[in-house]
């Protein structure tokens, strides 16, 4: 069997479309990390203020939210190729203007409108990749595409940062235009019949959204991934949040831990997410998935009982790794439990719920951290992850065999 790398430039080489989505993904993700750098330091020289930076997160966060509960039929309706062009399109003025605004409640109001892309973006490409590979290259496409994600949140935010320091934001948003442009020509390239198979047939807006909504109540498979990774969203908030801690408080390392934990599970991020789809091209996905939950776990639970920085730098490779397995293959559940004609809406239904699982989880952890400290809150998460793999395990072996869900049935 060849190897999972070797596997995926194959699929590179033999499929152009998917090559195009590639490299188009790649170029506006670094774009995107770098800008995220860029944006944050902006609006911190302006105001000085952690309330106008959490502002700027939010604006950025919500959109997701409210496309999921709102806007998701339109992913299955409107053309998936011009949806995502017309997004880099946006974004690309977004940075454009950004250049020449002053005012911080400008510059987080086009944040918001970036944001608003973004959210129509990413469903549309994850339900479009099933329909430019074929099926025995789906899971490692997949897990392709978010390896290229976590590369991109890797690098860029260490360019962001340098180009910062020495030249200033308004570089990083003309950079970030230019990627968006450069994915633009990209993905027109791409013949639309290729990214969707299928267009919805409206029975009206909010019978669509209900469709999209009551697939997850049909499909095992589909409440799965829903359920079994909010639990995930949960572990991600309080991580997020306690690391920091972790590094200075309880291992007395400063920033350098921290950005050392962070470089750890980058690390374990994409050598798993390079790996997920081997894992489930000869196996079930039903009895793949409920474990992959544990390396992560196991990750949290030896950061926490870390001696030393060097201990939970390991500890948090392994949690990377972990997650880097599981998140793609929640997304093949995804792709492989709906039809092309229903699928964009159920990303956005999906996106939409764990984002919402995790803004509260990211609220909860900061009470928790300064309650507990972030040793137990990183404790906690490891058990939050074994519990979603348990109920993976459980909502598996109690549904039906998956099956691909339609509109209405």
């Amino acid at each position: 069997m060849a190897s999972p790398l070797r596997r995926q430039v194959a699929l590179l080489r033999r499929t152009g479309s998917f090559r195009l989505l590639f490299l188009a993904t790649l170029g506006s993700g670094i774009g995107t990390w770098m800008a995220t750098i860029a944006l944050t330091a902006d609006l911190t020289a302006r105001t000085g203020s952690p309330w106008w930076v959490s502002l700027l997160f939010i604006v950025t966060f919500l959109p997701s939210v409210v496309v999921g509960l709102t806007a998701g039929p339109l992913v299955d309706r409107l053309s998936r190729k011009r949806l995502i062009v017309n997004a880099d399109l946006v974004r690309l003025g977004v940075f454009v203007v950004l250049v020449f605004v002053a005012s911080p409640a400008a510059i987080v109001i086009l944040a918001a409108v970036a944001g608003t892309a973004n959210s129509f973006f990413r469903p549309a490409v994850l339900a479009g990749v099933p329909n430019l590979v074929d099926e025995e290259d789906l899971a490692h496409g997949t897990s392709l595409l978010q390896a290229t994600d976590w590369t991109a949140a890797a690098v860029g935010p260490v360019l962001g940062g340098v180009i910062v320091s020495v030249s200033g934001a308004d570089l990083v948003y003309w950079v970030n235009a230019a990627t968006f442009l450069f994915s633009a020509l990209l993905l027109l390239r791409i013949p639309a019949g290729l990214l969707q198979s299928e267009q919805a047939i409206t029975r009206g807006h909010w019978r669509d959204l209900a469709d999209g909504l009551v697939a997850f109540r049909r499909s095992a498979a589909l409440l799965t991934a829903l359920v079994a990774f909010g639990f995930a969203m949960i572990a991600v908030g309080f991580n997020n949040v306690a690391e920091i801690f972790l590094a200075e408080r309880a291992l007395h390392r400063g920033a350098f831990g921290y950005g050392l934990l962070w470089t750890a599970t980058g690390i374990g991020l994409v050598i798993g997410s390079l790996v997920s789809g081997s894992l489930v091209e000869r196996r079930d996905v039903r009895n793949v998935y409920p474990l992959v939950f544990l390396p992560w776990a196991a990750g949290l639970l030896g950061a926490a009982a870390a001696p030393d920085i060097w201990v939970a730098a390991v500890a948090m490779v392994l949690a990377g790794f972990g997650n880097g397995l599981t998140f793609p293959m929640t997304v093949l559940i995804v792709q492989r439990g709906t039809s092309d004609s229903l699928r964009g809406r159920a990303f956005t239904v999906i996106i939409s719920v764990h984002n919402e699982v995790l803004g509260l989880a990211l609220v909860a952890a900061g009470a928790l951290t300064e309650s507990s400290g972030p040793r137990w809150v990183y404790a906690w998460a490891a058990a939050l992850l074994a519990f979603g793999g348990a109920i993976a395990f459980v909502l598996f072996r109690t549904g039906e065999a998956p099956v691909a869900v339609r509109e209405g049935t």
